[in-house]
């Protein structure tokens, strides 16, 4: 594992000093996505940027979480037609008995 070191960013016009074994260049490119959706919520009317921050945020969550959500569903999906595929093996070619260990 890398050592974390200081990663300073600029987030609407701030710069935040943060420690992260992640590269710089990733933590950057975070930085910017945030800073792009906080500035279309901006165009969108919303004029604090705190609260554009804020719905941001939220939105980026909520990204997340039916990303996460999806995943789930999308393993059990794979997982429930592995389990059907492996009954319709067994069905046409059953094993023999001396073939269990």
């Amino acid at each position: 594992m890398t050592e974390p070191r200081r990663i300073e960013l600029n987030l609407l016009g701030q710069t935040l000093t943060i420690r992260s074994e992640a590269s710089p260049e990733y933590l950057r490119t975070l930085a910017k996505y945030l800073e792009e959706r906080v500035t279309a919520l901006k165009r969108s009317g919303v004029k604090d940027p705190m609260t554009a921050l804020a719905l941001a945020a939220l939105d980026i969550t909520d990204e997340l979480f039916r990303a996460r959500d999806d995943k789930t569903r999308d393993e059990g999906d794979v997982g429930a037609r592995l389990g059907a595929l492996v009954t319709l093996l067994e069905k046409v070619a059953p094993r023999e008995p001396s073939a269990d260990r």
